[in-house]
């Protein structure tokens, strides 16, 4: 065991304990600088990915401008529509317009075409857009001159194009080889182009030229253009040309504008040249003609497939659009290939159309290069569906063939369901009852069925020849001389009124031949305007005829009215006088009255107490209908109410000439509680008495039987009657009776109606059936208190 120190004891833990907070606080900081450093890298990283970004997009632009301003510089118009935007013009309007037009006046045709011009351009730019249908043609201008328009579709756009033709109308023609001939060729192109005269001087350079000079900062000029190349440079070049009488290329690099190779070829009176992207270099071969050679970049740049054969059936030239059509392999399609090595290829493949004969059919084919003229053979209908259209035409005077190939499948499946479409839409229009006429954004009808022919008295075939409403005006005129062209004039308003902020349109023509015609005009989005017409005199005559027969049954209801107002004036006061004097004979005391008198007597109380009863059914009916009836529900004495009922019962059928009605009653045993209105319940009970009574044979026996079921009350009355017909099942629910059905009295028919009417007050019901063997059977469903049910009104 060693001795240590005094002087050495407690050093340690005094020096760790002084270090570990500087370590700690040298680790933050090593840590926080290290994240500085990673933040400003990041930071730097950003800046420059977004400088570059900005770079590109600015570059973008650039290029955007330089095509825009190449177009601009072209003699041409350009029209593009795009989606539902407003369309863009692009170009000089003064190329195709009078001087002083803005370029969107060229939509306006009849502004600088005539009439018959501008419906024929209208015509086309219609199926255009709205079918895809590219067009090229010729137009004569208000001012004679010639334009030539051509429209296209361009992906998800829309394209015209007008430019002057390059022969105006007395103007001498140029010559093919002719120096004017010349700078209309180069003017067309696309690619930058320029024409030297015989000092190899710059005479001409086209609108493509000239937009590269300008983005090279070089002066511009259409008549005396720059050169792109220095002086040394464009020297040698030019003694390369004189030396050779064959195209001349060069290579050159312009810089941000890329690698091109300048091709120069002799024309009369000079040479003529062009430039083209190194990748636009054409595919060529031994044996090619001179003068196809300078189309390769053409092809090349065109969506279009196309191959071209040479003399001896070597292919020379041909675009990607071909290999891809056909799924040709680069290491098999090589210039110089046979003709029949490649179809014989597809035909291994399955790619050619199913023949019995391959080979005749093969040496058909090839017959296209003794052909002197451009020839379209049938569509092949491949195996996989794929239906191809292939035109041929001589390629020189040294023989061969240029194939041009159009994949036709999608268009044929795009007209076939439009086709289908068309004639199941053809076909729901005609079987419409409203005549539909369609107006196109020229005025000329594009779409009719058989009802307007019918409507408007105008021949079929004339509508089937798309007539301008100004035509139609003139033939409905002639079929309806007073006022069927007025008419048809002022519906044009509705058709030609190109605002779009219009509205559709309804409303009634009430024509001179007494026809009433309802019409809509509906603007559809396409621009075209659809009327409808519906004749609708028959079914206004029957509203004519309803509301006459509404208005009669208004004053029956009145008459009504005033015949029950008047009952209880002037036929209660009469009665109750012949009433009390027959009281007064009845009393007569000392037998002054025969035993014949009496009956007499008591036959008119009978009477005047049914026909008081009577007049009492029609005042409540009258109540109900004018919806004041009311109910006084109370607490009832059953027995009481069937008491009173007998004692009406025996009022009205007195003993006379015949055995009185016996009336037997049947009184269930501790009834509970029943409330309703008293005076109701003895009209009811008393009228079907009495009803059953008129049904009975005399003497015959009317059961009334009272009872109940849980919180119900039933009163059932029978009788020994003929029984119950569906007649006068309809009675009880109605207020209609069947006399007819041999009652010894009438006036049965409102006795029930009053009965039916009082029970639904208090919310019950009332049924009836026929007995076995005879008679019939009618049962009152009641509530045992209606004032709880809520039904008094």
């Amino acid at each position: 065991m060693s001795a240590v120190p005094a002087s050495a004891q407690g050093v340690l833990p005094v020096s760790m304990s002084g270090v570990a907070p500087i370590a700690v606080a040298l680790g933050a900081g090593g840590f926080a600088l290290l994240s500085m450093a990673v933040l400003r890298t990041l930071l730097v990283d950003n800046k420059a990915t977004r400088r570059r970004a900005a770079e590109q997009v600015a570059a973008l632009r650039a290029m955007v401008d330089e095509y825009e301003n190449l177009v601009a510089g072209s003699h041409e118009l350009t029209v593009l529509w795009t989606g539902q935007d407003a369309p863009r013009f692009l170009g000089h309007a003064a190329s195709v317009l009078p001087q002083g037009r803005e370029p969107k006046s060229v939509l306006n045709l009849h502004s600088w075409l005539g009439a018959a011009e501008s419906n024929r351009m209208a015509a086309l730019v219609e199926d255009l857009r709205m079918h895809g249908r590219a067009f090229s043609t010729s137009l004569v201008t208000l001012d004679k001159r010639l334009v030539r328009a051509t429209g296209w579709v361009t992906g998800g756009a829309v394209a015209l194009r007008l430019r002057p033709a390059f022969e105006q109308p007395g103007e001498t023609a140029a010559a093919p080889g002719s120096e004017q001939g010349v700078r209309a060729v180069l003017r067309a192109l696309t690619k930058p182009a320029f024409l030297r005269d015989d000092n190899d001087r710059l005479v001409y350079a086209n609108p493509a030229y000239l937009a590269l000079c300008t983005a090279l900062g070089k002066p511009v000029s259409e008549t005396s253009p720059a050169e792109l190349l220095d002086p040394a440079r464009i020297a040698a070049h030019l003694k390369s040309c004189r030396t050779s009488t064959e195209p001349v290329t060069l290579a050159v690099d312009l810089g941000a504008k890329g690698k091109f190779e300048i091709v120069e070829f002799p024309v009369p009176g000079g040479r003529a040249g062009y430039l083209r992207a190194l990748s636009d270099a054409p595919r060529a071969v031994s044996g090619a003609e001179p003068g196809l050679s300078h189309i390769g970049g053409v092809i090349d740049a065109l969506a279009t497939p196309i191959a071209i054969f040479n003399g001896r059936r070597e292919l020379v030239q041909f675009n990607e659009a071909y290999a891809e059509l056909w799924g040709l392999e680069p290491s098999f399609l090589t210039l110089g290939l046979d003709e029949r090595a490649i179809l014989d290829k597809l035909r291994t493949e399955g790619q050619l159309p199913n023949q019995v004969d391959y080979h005749t059919w093969r040496t058909k084919h090839l017959e296209s290069y003794s052909r002197k003229t451009p020839f379209e053979a049938d569509p092949w209908h491949l195996p996989d569906g794929r239906t191809i259209k292939v035109i041929s035409a001589p390629s020189g005077a040294q023989g061969g063939v240029i194939y041009v190939f159009e994949d036709m499948t999608e268009r044929l499946e795009l007209e076939s369901a439009n086709k289908a479409f068309t004639n199941v839409m053809r076909e729901t229009i005609n079987a419409l009852s409203e005549a539909v006429a369609v107006f196109g954004t020229n005025g000329r009808l594009t779409l009719s069925n058989p009802q307007l022919s019918k409507l408007w008295k105008v021949p079929t075939n004339f509508l089937e020849t798309n007539p301008h409403i100004d035509q139609l005006a003139e033939a409905s005129g002639r079929a309806i001389p007073e006022d069927g062209s007025t008419i048809w004039r002022d519906l044009k308003r509705g058709i030609i009124d190109l605002n779009p902020t219009r509205t559709d349109q309804t409303g009634r023509i009430n024509r001179s031949d007494g026809r009433l015609v309802d019409y809509a005009i509906t603007r559809l989005p396409d621009g075209q305007t659809m009327m409808t017409f519906l004749d609708v005199t028959e079914s206004a005559s029957y509203s004519k005829v309803l509301k006459e027969r509404n208005d009669a049954l208004v004053a029956a209801d009145r008459l009504k009215d005033a015949f029950v107002e008047n009952v209880s004036y002037e036929l209660r006061s009469p009665l109750t006088n012949i009433i009390g004097f027959a009281d007064l004979l009845a009393g007569t005391e000392g037998g002054s009255l025969n035993e014949r008198q009496s009956e007499y007597i008591d036959y008119i109380r009978a009477s005047s107490v049914t026909l008081g009863v009577l007049i009492d059914n029609i005042l409540d009916l009258a109540s109900v209908d004018a919806g004041i009836a009311e109910l006084n529900p109370e607490p009832q004495d059953i027995a009481t109410l069937v008491d009173k009922a007998r004692a009406g019962i025996t009022a009205t059928f007195p003993e006379v000439s015949g055995e009185p009605p016996n009336l037997v009653v049947a009184l269930e045993p501790d009834l509970p509680p029943f409330i309703a209105d008293g005076t109701r319940i003895v009209q009811v009970l008393y009228n079907l008495l009495s009803n059953a009574a008129r049904f009975s044979p005399p003497g015959g026996e009317i059961r009334l039987s009272v009872s109940h079921r849980a919180d119900r009350m039933l009163f059932i009355i029978e009788d020994e009657g003929p029984g119950l017909t569906d007649e006068m099942k309809s009675a009880i629910l109605t207020r209609l009776d069947g006399p007819q059905s041999g009652g010894r009295q009438r006036g049965a028919g409102l006795a029930l109606s009053i009965v039916r009417t009082f029970v639904n007050l208090h919310g019950g019901t009332i049924s009836a059936e026929r007995r076995e063997p005879k008679g019939s059977r009618i049962i009152v469903n009641l509530p045992r208190d209606s004032a709880m049910a809520g039904v008094a009104e």
